[in-house]
């Protein structure tokens, strides 16, 4: 069986700070969220931060965004971000996507422990992000 190509489509470079604006919004729901012990929007808010950071990382460095429907190829773009940490950066995203079907589609309820799990992860992926770009 072929991969799927990666749908990708140009940016401009300086459309990241969106992007990771976009992700900062996301990234201190996510934590309201969690102090309000909503544990859907903690899972909800934290996926759609990751997307949100990789879409900064891949506009700034590559000059592209995804624009496919499976999230889970752009951390295959992430893979070609010229920073350090890049491997560990690609598989938190994978794993952070990996969970978008039990939060928003299962029909089972998404639970602190859930939560947790997904937002360790996301505070990662967050961090290494804005590390990673000018502010």
């Amino acid at each position: 069986m072929t991969p799927k190509k990666v749908k990708i489509v140009a940016v401009e470079k300086s459309d990241y700070k969106i992007y990771l604006k976009r992700a900062k919004d996301l990234y201190d729901i996510m934590l309201k969220a969690r102090d309000g012990e909503n544990w859907t929007a903690v899972g909800l808010n934290a996926v759609h931060c990751a997307i949100s950071c990789c879409d900064a990382m891949l506009t700034f460095y590559l000059g592209v965004r995804a624009s496919g429907e499976d999230h889970i190829q752009a951390a295959e773009l992430i893979l070609r971000v010229p920073r350090d940490s890049v491997k560990n950066a690609a598989s938190s995203f994978k794993r952070i996507i990996a969970k978008k079907n039990l939060v928003a589609y299962e029909s089972r309820e998404f639970r602190k422990g859930d939560a947790g799990d997904i937002l360790k992860i996301t505070e990662r992926f967050y961090g290494w992000t804005i590390s990673n770009l000018p502010k």
